[in-house]
């Protein structure tokens, strides 16, 4: 009886370990140099965007020294789930899509076109952002939590959704852009709304 509550007590330790786990998506505007441990990781001047996916299991809070050529700092990522580290010079800006749900061309007012002009420039200004919307803001040198999904589905910068992207292949579905694509696409969006009338 002993040697099976031994049995037992590994079995559930193995078990609650292998539950936890974090997906650290590092973003960079240089390739993106990481160590054995996966911690330790240096980028240097560029402005080609990359990409790093680091996974990590057990409890405990993964501490990530980041080396950059305006210095050194450290990011940490406590609890489980899926985080975005920004190591690029720009901010990087995103939210959750709600993908397959209209699947036309729909005609948008010009209402609604100067309600989606001021959101995305809330937030590329930071404000209205929060976990409950489901919409982020992330500086550089900042590492923030997602999703606690860690099979989400994340399209980067400089990256489209593509049309026939199977949905249901992934749990949750986010999209990020530098905040200067969003201002990119803020200048286009603003010529498709014409002059506005003075207030």
């Amino acid at each position: 009886m002993q040697r099976f509550l031994v049995i037992f007590g590994l079995g559930m330790a193995t078990a609650l370990t292998a539950c936890h786990s974090k997906k650290i998506l590092v973003y960079a505007s240089s390739d993106i140099q990481v160590d054995n441990t996966g911690k330790n990781i240096t980028v240097k001047e560029g402005t080609t965007h990359q990409e790093k996916e680091l996974d990590f299991s057990g409890g405990g809070a993964v501490d990530l020294a980041v080396q950059t050529p305006s210095g050194k700092y450290t990011l940490e990522a406590s609890d489980d789930g899926l985080f975005i580290a920004n190591l690029k010079n720009d901010t990087v800006v995103g939210s959750f899509q709600h993908v397959g749900e209209d699947n036309g061309n729909p005609v948008i007012s010009q209402d609604a076109l100067k309600k989606k002009i001021d959101s995305l420039v809330q937030l590329v200004h930071g404000q209205n952002v929060s976990a409950g919307a489901r919409n982020y803001f992330i500086p550089p040198g900042k590492i923030v939590r997602i999703t606690g999904e860690t099979k989400a589905k994340v399209f980067g910068p400089y990256t489209t959704i593509p049309g026939d992207f199977n949905a249901g292949s992934v749990p949750e579905i986010y999209k990020f852009y530098t905040n200067k694509e969003v201002w990119e696409i803020i200048g286009k969006l603003s010529k498709m709304a014409g002059p506005q009338p003075a207030p």
